[in-house]
């Protein structure tokens, strides 16, 4: 028996998902032009019928931060803006560990080692790279965790012993629609980053891409977005949300994005793209409701971020474990097989994210001397 909402143009769409057929652009726009709450239904039989019930959990760390000589207009971290941010060079392998063991402990199923730069380089900063090659090197060793890395833009040299080296995915967000990315970004191209994926995925890495919602861009441009992350073969969509940083340009317009298109577009993107991951990542908290964090999980989304983002923080790993239940899901426990009681236990006394020896972004730099 086929699943119906009762809107003829999401009913039709969904049979025809859950049938194996692609939907296309045309799919797309229509789609997002439809109440939000039969969306989230559809959204919710795609990921049951295509996943396994379980919100996969992500966490970074922010291994080298500001002085990024690109001018992305939402990043704190670029030096164009006067942002106030720590900045510091690359952590090292041993910091890079810990942060990982911590993720490890909060629920995490996956650790991206994220370097704020155009791109890692092999040639021009040889000792920084042999650095982060011995980081990814021993969280594989030590941790029960998938490793993935956010490097900037790679050569086919770099991106093969990244490969080698035992990276799983390689995330380079698109961020927009092609139409919209030069309204955001001048010192490189989306054809730009379109080809760092395409250079990861042909060294056997699988990719993570996604979004930036809420910088202006139109519900076309989201659908737009949509299609070109398919078309590119991505298996985790990572859906941010604009947090406005003191600072940077976006932080200037008067932009919002309200929580039913955060939801419908959520819904929308698992519908063309059923197979992927589609993650709920940073400014989540700032543009969600406490009472709303679960709605983009009943709508499709399957995948999660945990714990802080590159500059700023983000709520309790048992915050988002309860977030999980209440959408009537289980957190994954394929890779890390931890306990979530025992994280709502850990965090009980706390509000923060904060974790036993956490290490602040200052305290970073002092030692090394998502936004």
């Amino acid at each position: 028996m086929v699943y119906e909402t009762g809107n003829e143009t999401i009913d039709d769409a969904l049979a025809r998902v859950l049938a194996g057929e692609r939907l296309d652009r045309t799919d797309g726009l229509a789609l997002v032009a439809q109440p939000v709450e039969e969306l989230a239904e559809a959204g919710g039989v795609v990921r049951d019928r295509f996943g396994d019930g379980t919100v996969d959990a992500c966490s970074i760390v922010n291994a080298k931060a500001g002085n990024c000589a690109e001018d992305c207009g939402f990043c704190a971290q670029s030096v164009h803006f006067d942002t106030g941010i720590d900045t510091y060079d690359f952590l090292g392998p041993e910091r890079v560990l810990e942060a990982a063991k911590r993720a490890e402990r909060d629920g995490a199923q996956r650790f991206g080692i994220v370097l704020a730069e155009k791109g890692v380089s092999k040639e021009r900063r040889p000792e920084e790279w042999a650095e982060v090659l011995e980081a990814i090197r021993l969280v594989r060793d030590e941790c029960a965790l998938e490793v993935d890395a956010s490097l900037g833009i790679l050569t086919r040299e770099e991106a093969e012993i990244l490969a080698e080296t035992g990276i799983n995915h390689y995330n380079h967000n698109i961020e927009t629609s092609p139409r919209y990315f030069p309204e955001i970004v001048d010192s490189h191209s989306f054809e730009d980053r379109v080809r760092t994926l395409e250079v990861a995925k042909e060294a056997g890495m699988d990719l993570c891409a996604g979004v930036i919602l809420g910088m202006g861009e139109t519900p076309t441009d989201r659908v737009e977005a949509a299609v070109a992350l398919r078309e590119i073969g991505v298996s985790s969509l990572p859906v941010n949300v604009l947090n406005p940083i003191e600072g940077t340009p976006l932080a200037e317009r008067d932009v919002e994005i309200t929580t039913d298109e955060i939801v419908a577009t959520v819904a929308v993107y698992k519908l063309l793209h059923p197979e992927a991951r589609v993650r709920l990542t940073g400014g989540r908290e700032v543009n969600l409701a406490a009472d709303d964090q679960h709605r983009p999980l009943e709508a499709g989304a399957d995948g999660i971020l945990i714990g802080d983002y590159l500059t700023t923080e983000g709520q309790s790993p048992a915050e988002d474990v309860r977030i999980v239940e209440r959408a009537g899901l289980e957190p994954n426990r394929a890779v890390n097989r931890f306990d979530p009681e025992a994280v709502k236990a850990r965090y009980a006394d706390s509000t923060s994210s904060a974790r036993p020896g956490d290490v602040s972004p200052a305290e970073a730099s002092a030692d090394a001397d998502d936004d």
